[in-house]
């Protein structure tokens, strides 16, 4: 992972904040952003689950933007154990002022427990946040008609990378469809070569890398309309829609010599480290599928267009696709005009612009007005334009798992991944029925 120096940073952040500052009509959040310069003295504390050098940027854009304009001060803290500190700190009566979930469910969750404050009780315009990151953004956090979850981050999910120059030289092309993704893995083996890297490991959270593949097929098979009575339990586990994704998926990861390291291990590697060895010469796999922000934890010196490519999902039945995203929902714990205020101003075309601009770092604004000049390469502003399309046309499909109830979104699916995994086809039945017991009753 590239090793971020505070003064890169803050050069960067100079240059972005340069960059957008020039035209202030795409800037549509309320009045400054709650820059009146009068809450000296005031703290505002946000935890969430993105850390190191992604963790610094964000604190280098609350310093240039936040504190500099309110003379407030913010401090953004993160963990790799967000989603089990979170619960800690919130049972235990001491949330941070925001934290920013990487799960919408949770959001929700947080509201139905009356412990989040609504957008609207904070008195923030809902309508105006619509209008700045669209409908279905803002609708993942709505509860009894009121919004909890304010959109911080996004990115497109459902992306297969691959080693560019190695690739090219095999002769092997890009696929379009699953039987030409499949015909590849076929191709790239009988090469004598592993087609696939998977590692689903993520210290508490592991296995979710997993459920993104089944939520991807889902989108491609089954259709939106299925997918959202997915989310809703209306439709199960264990019906033949879902089957059928969590088959496809294990049809990249089980067939004799496909995985590198092979299936059982696979719940062993860490998502971050699961690509590397595409880059080892020669290439120890070909082909790895993971969200856009992958490239954060990419081996240092890469560059995108030369040393790795990247090609959209491909499409699997006729006529069905969707776009698969995730990102972030903040939720509020404390009414105060600070707290206000530090929403509003991260809501800002210009701070959401401001989040595109590092090297080593990607971050894509929910914010559909920010421009494609705000992103530091053309790979990462192609994927925020079909994020943008995709919201602005209401195409867009956000993670199911992170849709769920934890006890399932981040419960018994990412650990039925895990057992799917180990256990093979075999016992594929048995997980969906156990994801499908494990559904909350209320």
């Amino acid at each position: 992972m590239k090793r971020f120096k505070w003064l890169a940073l803050v050069l960067a952040l100079a240059m972005v904040a340069a960059a957008c500052g020039g035209d202030d009509s795409t800037d549509t959040t309320s009045g400054d952003g709650g820059g009146d310069g009068d809450l000296a003295g005031t703290e505002v504390s946000v935890f969430g689950a993105f850390t190191s050098v992604e963790a610094d940027a964000v604190n280098a854009i609350i310093d240039q933007f936040y504190e500099a304009e309110t003379g407030g001060t913010a401090t953004y803290e993160g963990s790799d154990s967000f989603e089990e500190q979170i619960k800690i700190r919130v049972e235990g009566g001491s949330p941070p002022d925001i934290a920013i979930y990487p799960q919408p469910g949770s959001v929700v969750e947080q509201a139905e427990a009356g412990a989040a404050i609504a957008l609207e009780d904070l008195g923030i315009d809902v309508g105006e946040l619509e209008e700045i990151f669209g409908e279905y953004l803002i609708s993942l956090g709505e509860y009894n008609g009121k919004h909890y979850g304010f959109p911080t981050n996004v990115n497109t999910k459902g992306l297969i990378w691959y080693p560019l120059p190695e690739f090219t030289d095999a002769g092997y092309e890009v696929p379009a469809t699953w039987d030409e993704l499949i015909a590849l893995s076929d191709q790239i083996l009988a090469d004598g070569n592993t087609p696939w890297c998977h590692g689903i490991g993520s210290d508490a959270n592991t296995g979710w890398p997993a459920t993104d593949w089944m939520e991807s097929i889902m989108l491609n098979t089954a259709g939106a309309e299925a997918y959202d009575r997915w989310v809703t339990n209306d439709l199960k586990f264990n019906s033949p829609e879902v089957k059928r994704a969590a088959e496809l998926f294990g049809d990249t990861v089980f067939p004799e010599g496909y995985t590198l390291g092979g299936p059982e291990q696979v719940p062993a590697i860490d998502f971050r480290d699961a690509p590397d060895p595409m880059f080892n010469d020669p290439p120890s796999c070909y082909l790895f599928r993971q969200a856009s922000f992958i490239t954060n934890f990419f081996p240092e010196g890469l560059t995108a267009g030369v040393d790795y490519g990247v090609f959209p999902f491909p499409a699997i039945d006729e006529g069905v696709s969707g776009a698969l995203i995730a990102g972030e929902l903040a939720a509020i714990f404390r009414d105060a005009p600070e707290v206000k205020a530090f929403i509003e101003n991260f809501a800002s075309t210009e701070v959401q612009c401001a989040q595109g601009g590092f090297e080593g770092v990607q971050r894509i604004s929910p914010n559909i007005n920010v421009g494609a000049d705000c992103y530091k390469d053309e790979l990462t502003a192609s994927q925020a334009q079909s994020i943008t399309d995709a919201l602005k046309a209401g195409g867009a499909r956000f993670d199911a798992s992170d849709l769920m109830p934890s006890a399932v979104g981040s419960g018994t699916f990412w650990t039925g991944m895990v057992d799917y995994m180990r256990g093979g086809p075999e016992v594929l039945d048995q997980v969906l029925a156990e994801i499908d017991a494990s559904w909350p009753s209320s």
